[in-house]
């Protein structure tokens, strides 16, 4: 199964963001959406699970739930906006927590749980890259990707 991974659009949705989403069979948008359009062009790609970000708080993604616990091919994944505010500890419970808001790209295997973060792939913040991330979940594992885009 491959999952499509973005977060942090802040209402910008790139034009090669989609085209590396292409393919997935589902895609998981991990907060700080902004405008409805950044949703119904991720929905006319793939299926799409959302959650809501710090920013949200107009349209469609005010009323998206703040997390989602999610279960891909037999293993649990936890999705929330900022991994700081993770009040528990996924060892043994989770396989993947998936995670925006920092912009920063993450794919960390902590012990048995892999702590992904797809980028931000909005507006550039800083210097950090634009970027979108990519789950290859199997019954031999998760795998995850960091896909830089040439913006």
């Amino acid at each position: 199964m491959q999952i499509g991974v973005i977060a942090d659009t802040h209402s910008k949705m790139r034009p090669e963001a989609l085209e590396a989403l292409k393919g997935s069979d589902l895609i998981l948008h991990a907060g700080d959406v902004g405008r409805d359009e950044v949703l119904d062009a991720l929905e006319a790609i793939a299926p799409l699970i959302a959650i809501r970000g710090n920013i949200d708080t107009a349209g469609r993604a005010a009323t998206l739930p703040d997390i989602q616990d999610l279960e891909f091919v037999g293993y649990a994944f936890y999705m929330l906006h900022d991994v700081k505010t993770l009040e528990f500890d996924p060892q043994g419970r989770y396989r993947v927590v998936i995670a925006g808001h920092s912009h920063k790209p993450r794919n960390e295997w902590v012990g048995d749980v892999l702590y992904f973060n797809p980028g931000g792939a909005g507006p550039r913040r800083f210097t950090l890259p634009i970027t979108v991330g990519r789950l290859e979940v199997s019954e031999d594992g998760v795998v995850g990707e960091i896909i830089e885009l040439p913006v």
